[in-house]
C-alpha cells in the first residue's frame, strides 16, 4: 500500500537561474515576501520573480484561492489540486498536494486510492471532487452542467463549486509554469 508518509517530496530544478536574494532588486525583494504558502523563498518562487510585477500578481491570487478562510474545506481544495496535478503530469504538485490532502484529513486512504489508480475506493464527495477535477483539467470545455449536478448531489453549494473550479484551474497555470521552467526529480 502506497502510503503519502512514503511519498517523498521532489526536488524541483529550473531550467532558468533562480535570482539570486543577494542580487535581487528591491522590487523583487518586496515581490518575495508574499510566498504560495507563506512558508519560504524556494527556488521556483526565485525563478518566477525574474518579473516581479507578475510574480506578486499570481501570488496573491494563488494565496486567494488554495489559502483562503471560509468556503470550500482545505482538503477538498488540496483534492481538487492533486486531481489536476495528475491528469497535467506535474509529479512534483501531484506529491505536494497528495502530501497536504493527507496532512490535514488525518488519513492517507484517499492519496492512496488515487496512487493505487483505485478511484472507486473513494467516497461519494472525494469521487465526485476528484472526477470533477480530472474532466475540468483534462478537456474544460467539455465541462456541463451534469458536472455541477454530481459536485450538488455530494453536498456542494455553488459558492463552494466555484472555489472548486478556482483550484483546479490555477493548477493547470502552476503546473505548466512548473514544466516549462524546470522539472522535478527525487530527492536525494
Amino acid at each position: 500500500m502506497i502510503s503519502s508518509v512514503r511519498l517523498k517530496p521532489l526536488n524541483w530544478q529550473p531550467y532558468i537561474a533562480p535570482v539570486e536574494l543577494s542580487e535581487a532588486t528591491p522590487e523583487q525583494l518586496d515581490a518575495m515576501k508574499v510566498t504560495p504558502s507563506a512558508k519560504k523563498v524556494s527556488e521556483y518562487v526565485r525563478t518566477l520573480v525574474h518579473d516581479p510585477e507578475s510574480y506578486l500578481a499570481r501570488t496573491v491570487l494563488f494565496n486567494a484561492i488554495m489559502y483562503v478562510e471560509g468556503g470550500l474545506a482545505r482538503p477538498d481544495r488540496e483534492l481538487g489540486a492533486l486531481g489536476a496535478s495528475m491528469v497535467n503530469g506535474c509529479k512534483f504538485c501531484a506529491v505536494v498536494h497528495a502530501r497536504r490532502h493527507a496532512e490535514l484529513t488525518k488519513s492517507d486512504d484517499v492519496v492512496t486510492a488515487l496512487y493505487l489508480d483505485k478511484p472507486e475506493r473513494l467516497g461519494p464527495r472525494d469521487a465526485a471532487i476528484y472526477s470533477f477535477a480530472r474532466r475540468l483539467s483534462a478537456a474544460p470545455s467539455e465541462a456541463t452542467a451534469d458536472d455541477i449536478v454530481s459536485l450538488r448531489s455530494v453536498g456542494m453549494n455553488d459558492a463552494e463549486i466555484i472555489d472548486l473550479i478556482h483550484a483546479i484551474s490555477i493548477f493547470g497555470w502552476a503546473n505548466r509554469l512548473m514544466h516549462v521552467l524546470g522539472h522535478a526529480e527525487s530527492g536525494k
